[in-house]
């Protein structure tokens, strides 16, 4: 299953852009980041057996182990892309939440969309991780 983030706002190089990086890259499963300018720009189509995912305030705050589970069921029921999309500063509209197949928030607080970014990527390379049985994740 290929984890396609798709983000608005160019991350550039930044210590934002060397996390994203660095988990991007230990992560076991096919994955892609789609920039996409604030405003405008074409978001790409989902096509077939895919999974549509908002980073948004008014989202479920599910713990690693939920979503590494919800990954894998996804998965194992053939789905081919996980889209998580990350919007610009105003979030998403109430028809973008509606379509979605989820919505995840990372608590209460605010967080810039650079850093919501980089949680995500440690997110999926956590989540691959408790999959694959492998001691990154400790649980407790």
């Amino acid at each position: 299953m290929l984890l396609h983030i798709v983000a608005r706002g160019r991350i550039g190089r930044s210590p934002e852009a060397e996390l994203v990086d660095r988990y991007i890259k230990r992560i076991g499963w096919p994955t892609k980041v789609t920039e996409l300018p604030d405003t405008g720009g074409k978001v790409p189509p989902l096509e077939g057996q895919a999974r549509l995912v908002l980073m948004d305030e008014k989202g479920e705050n599910l713990s690693s182990m939920d979503f590494a589970r919800r990954l894998e069921r996804w998965r194992d029921d053939g789905v081919r892309e996980c889209r998580f999309m990350i919007g610009a500063a105003d979030g998403f509209e109430d028809a973008d939440r509606a379509r979605a197949d989820l919505l995840i928030s990372y608590g209460r607080a605010t967080w810039p969309h650079m850093m919501a970014r980089a949680m995500l990527a440690e997110q999926l390379f956590r989540a691959t991780s408790i999959l694959a049985n492998h001691p990154y994740h400790r649980e407790g």
